[in-house]
C-alpha cells in the first residue's frame, strides 16, 4: 500500500474498500461483482488508487471551471504561476524538501482543474496544498507556521516592513479556512494525492545514457523540471515523459549530443510530439511577464461581483438584494393589463356585481359613522338645555 493509500485510510471509515495501485484483484474473502465488493451482507463500491487518475484528459483541459466563470486563459495561467511561486517560496522558508514543494504545486494544479479561481481563494488553497504536501512527504509543518510564512510573503510583496502575525480573530478565521480548504482538496481529488516526481527518473535515465557525470547537464535538467511545475504538464503527461523532455531541453541548450539513431527517448516510451509539447510549454514560461498580484486580485473580484449579480438576476432580485419588478403584471404605470381567459359577458357582469357590492359596503360604513354621531349630538344638546334651565346639577348624579 502506497502512502496515498495510507493517507486515504486515515480519512475514510474502516468499512471503505481500498486497493493499492499495484493490486489486480480484490481479496479472496471479498468477492467482487458488477456493482462492487461484497463484504458480509453489504456491497461496497471499489476505490482504485492509481497514478492514472491524476492525469487530466485533453478534452477536460478547456474550458476550465475558471473560464466558465468568466476568467480568460491568460489570467488563469498567471494565477496558477503565482500560486506555485507562493508554494515554492513558502517551502523554502519552511525548509521543506524540494519533493514536498513539488507535490504541493501539483496538487494546486489538480484542484483548480476541478474548481474555479473565482469561487476559491488561490492563496488559501496554496496554504492548504502546502500543508497537505508536507504531510504526504513526511515533513509536516504546523498550520500556524504555514500561515505565518504566507503572511510574511504578503508583506514583502506589498513592500512593507515585516510585522509579526498577531494571533487574533483574523488568524483564527484564516486557520479555519485553511483546514476547510485542505479537506476540500482531498475531497475533490478523491484522496488520490500521490505524485510521481521525475527527479530520480532524470538521474536514472542519464545513467543509462552514460551522462550522469556531467553535473551541468544534470542540474540544468533538474532546473527545467522544477520550472515546469508552474505549468500544467504534470497533470497532462507521465513523469517519465517529463523527465525525457527535461533532458532533451537541457541537452539542446548545452549543445550536448545524445543518441539519435534511433532516438534515445523512444527507449523510455516517450514520443517526439509529447517532448516538443512539454518543451514549448516550459519555454513559454520564460517569455511571460511577472504576474501582478494586485491586478489579478482585482480581476477575480470583478468576476465574483459579476457572478453574484448573475445569480441574483436568475432569482429575480436586484444587485442590492431587493425584489425586481417584472415588466408584466408589475406595479409600474406602464405595466400591461393581464388577459383573462373568461368570456367577455361574464367578466362584465362580474365587474358590475363587484362594483355594486363595493358601493353598498361603502354606503353602510358611511351610515354607521354618521348616525351614531348625530344621535349623540342631539342628546348632548338636550342635556345642555336642562343644565342651563334647572336650579342645579344634582340630577346628573341620580
Amino acid at each position: 500500500i502506497t502512502w496515498s493509500a495510507l493517507l486515504f485510510m486515515s480519512y475514510v471509515p474502516t468499512t471503505a474498500i481500498m486497493e493499492a495501485p499495484m493490486a489486480t484483484a480484490p481479496a479472496a474473502n471479498a468477492p467482487a461483482n458488477s456493482e462492487g465488493i461484497l463484504i458480509g451482507d453489504k456491497v461496497y463500491s471499489e476505490v482504485f488508487l492509481t497514478i492514472d487518475n491524476s492525469l487530466i484528459p485533453e478534452e477536460n483541459l478547456s474550458p476550465t471551471p475558471s473560464m466558465q466563470d468568466g476568467l480568460d486563459l491568460y489570467t488563469e495561467t498567471d494565477l496558477r504561476i503565482l500560486g506555485c511561486e507562493l508554494i515554492q517560496s513558502a517551502g523554502i522558508l519552511l525548509r521543506l524538501p524540494q519533493v514536498a514543494m513539488a507535490t504541493g504545486q501539483v496538487l494546486f494544479h489538480r484542484f483548480f482543474y476541478s474548481k474555479s479561481f473565482v469561487k476559491h481563494s488561490f492563496e488559501i488553497v496554496s496554504m492548504a496544498c502546502m500543508n497537505l504536501a508536507s504531510k504526504i512527504e513526511e515533513a509536516p509543518r504546523r498550520i500556524r507556521d504555514v500561515i505565518n510564512v504566507f503572511h510574511h510573503l504578503r508583506q514583502l510583496r506589498g513592500k512593507r516592513s515585516p510585522i509579526p502575525l498577531i494571533l487574533d480573530q483574523n488568524y483564527i478565521n484564516t486557520k479555519n479556512q485553511v483546514i476547510k480548504a485542505e479537506r476540500r482538496v482531498l475531497k475533490e481529488l478523491g484522496f488520490c494525492v500521490h505524485v510521481k516526481h521525475p527527479h530520480k527518473i532524470i538521474v536514472m535515465y542519464l545513467q543509462v545514457l552514460e551522462c550522469e557525470k556531467n553535473q551541468t547537464l544534470v542540474q540544468t535538467a533538474w532546473n527545467y523540471m522544477n520550472d515546469s511545475l508552474r505549468t500544467n504538464v504534470f497533470v497532462r503527461f507521465q513523469a517519465e515523459t517529463i523527465a525525457c523532455a527535461c533532458i532533451y531541453l537541457a541537452a539542446r541548450v548545452l549543445q550536448i549530443s545524445l543518441p539519435s539513431r534511433p532516438q534515445w527517448y523512444l527507449l523510455f516510451g516517450a514520443t517526439e510530439d509529447e517532448i516538443k509539447d512539454i518543451c514549448v510549454t516550459t519555454l513559454k514560461l520564460y517569455t511571460r511577464k511577472k504576474p501582478n498580484y494586485e491586478l489579478l486580485e482585482k480581476e477575480v473580484d470583478k468576476r465574483k461581483v459579476a457572478l453574484q449579480e448573475a445569480k441574483l438576476k436568475a432569482k429575480g432580485l436586484n444587485p442590492d438584494g431587493t425584489p425586481a419588478l417584472s415588466t408584466l403584471g408589475g406595479f409600474s404605470p406602464g405595466s400591461k393589463p393581464c388577459k383573462l381567459s373568461l368570456p367577455l359577458p361574464i367578466v362584465q357582469s362580474n365587474s358590475f356585481l363587484s362594483i355594486l357590492l363595493f358601493a353598498l359596503a361603502l354606503l353602510l360604513s358611511i351610515v354607521t359613522l354618521i348616525v351614531p354621531k348625530h344621535t349623540h349630538t342631539k342628546k348632548q344638546k338636550q342635556i345642555d338645555t336642562k343644565v342651563e334651565d334647572g336650579p342645579g346639577c344634582s340630577f346628573l348624579y341620580n
